[in-house]
């Protein structure tokens, strides 16, 4: 038997996603960019595909640029915008994913900002007073602060959040890669000036992401080399990426309160049970919050043991598949730098599971009973 909870790395593809995107891999297989009517047919597809997307997200379509993930939409928007509108300071934290972070430090290596890192609080949740304070004190500035960790799970108040950089002239870019498609974005009133999306979280193909860019605060182009995409990526366009990409995320609005009830209660379940069967379970960060955490993910501290190392390893041979942090460096030994921030110096192990609408309770009992009978061998 074998159970996926891993799906804040990547999601299963949705079947009604995968017929949406076959016409486009078998029979409409036109460039976008020519001007005959096999291309024709095929830009058309990728402009109703914005529109949808828009649509759901509630902005412009011209507000939505296609990208390869969220990774490049990251790093686009960061260095585009510093540049762009000739930013001298930017202000992070110490828990973004790599995409944000090592860009970051790559900007300002190069001169070109001043970075500086916000306070957290002992659950790894945004100091405002912090913020407000650094807001202040570089007025103009750059916030780069993700919607919701993709290790711990905590939730940003993105709201708040975009209310205090608009009052102090900041660009609020956020990594919203875990939230879209698993929570309503209204960008007419979120205060946002950038975000970003993946396909593969919320159940559509790997490859294909997308930007908002709000249009007041356009950026210039990342990816030279062509017209593609507004003038705003060159390149050709990843076609059946982006139909599934859109078709992903209008079944996952169609469905969502559906699929947020049922992945509660498998996140519900997973806690009590794990509190029942392992003595010495804790949570990191806010992840056992389910009012300031992710619904989809659990981040699982466990008390130490000689195994530590071998826990995910162990858990695999168990038929459970898991992660210890960001899906991004899985199999690197330096270890989960969010966890790190957190709890310098613990020798606890950590384990994320992450949830789906394909999960079961059952899936959900055997990977407990698993992690409980590798604790009870090593006791």
């Amino acid at each position: 038997m074998r159970i996926y909870l891993d799906n804040a790395a990547t999601t299963p593809l949705d079947p009604e996603v995968f017929e949406a995107m076959k016409p486009f891999m078998l029979e409409d297989y036109g460039n976008p960019s020519s001007t005959h009517a096999h291309g024709r047919k095929v830009r058309a597809a990728i402009e109703t595909a914005r529109k949808k997307v828009a649509e759901l997200m509630n902005c412009t379509p011209g507000e939505i640029i296609f990208t390869s993930g969220g990774t490049e939409a990251d790093n686009a928007i960061l260095v585009c915008a510093a540049e762009t509108f000739t930013i001298k300071n930017l202000i992070s934290s110490p828990v973004e994913h790599h995409a944000v972070t090592h860009t970051c430090e790559n900007i300002a290596a190069k001169g070109k900002v001043q970075l500086h890192m916000v306070k957290l609080d002992e659950k790894g949740h945004v100091d405002l007073n912090d913020l407000e304070a650094l807001l202040k004190k570089y007025p103009n500035a750059m916030v780069s602060l993700m919607h919701a960790n993709n290790e711990i799970g905590n939730l940003l108040d993105i709201q708040t959040v975009g209310d205090l950089c608009e009052r102090y002239g900041a660009f609020f870019h956020s990594d919203t890669v875990q939230t879209i498609g698993h929570y309503r974005h209204d960008m007419r009133h979120l205060k946002v000036c950038g975000m970003t999306a993946g396909a593969h979280k919320f159940h559509g193909p790997k490859g294909a992401g997308f930007m908002y860019i709000r249009k007041d605060k356009k950026i210039h182009s990342f990816i030279h080399g062509g017209a593609q995409e507004r003038n705003m990526r060159g390149g050709t366009e990843n076609v059946y990426g982006i139909i599934g990409l859109a078709k992903a995320l209008e079944i996952a609005y169609r469905d969502m309160d559906d699929h947020v009830r049922h992945i509660t209660s498998l996140k519900l379940r997973m806690i009590e049970k794990l509190k029942e069967n392992i003595p010495g379970v804790l949570f990191n960060g806010d992840s056992a919050n389910l009012e300031r955490s992710l619904y989809t993910v659990l981040n699982v501290s466990l008390p130490e043991t000689d195994d530590s190392n071998l826990l995910l390893f162990n858990l695999d041979l168990q038929g459970v598949s898991a992660s210890g942090g960001s899906a991004c460096s899985s199999g690197a030994s330096t270890g989960s730098h969010v966890l790190a921030a957190l709890y310098p110096g613990s020798k606890r192990a950590a384990v994320r599971f992450s949830f789906s609408k394909y999960n079961t309770p059952d899936e959900i009992d055997y990977a407990v009973n698993a992690l409980a009978e590798l604790y009870k061998v090593e006791a």
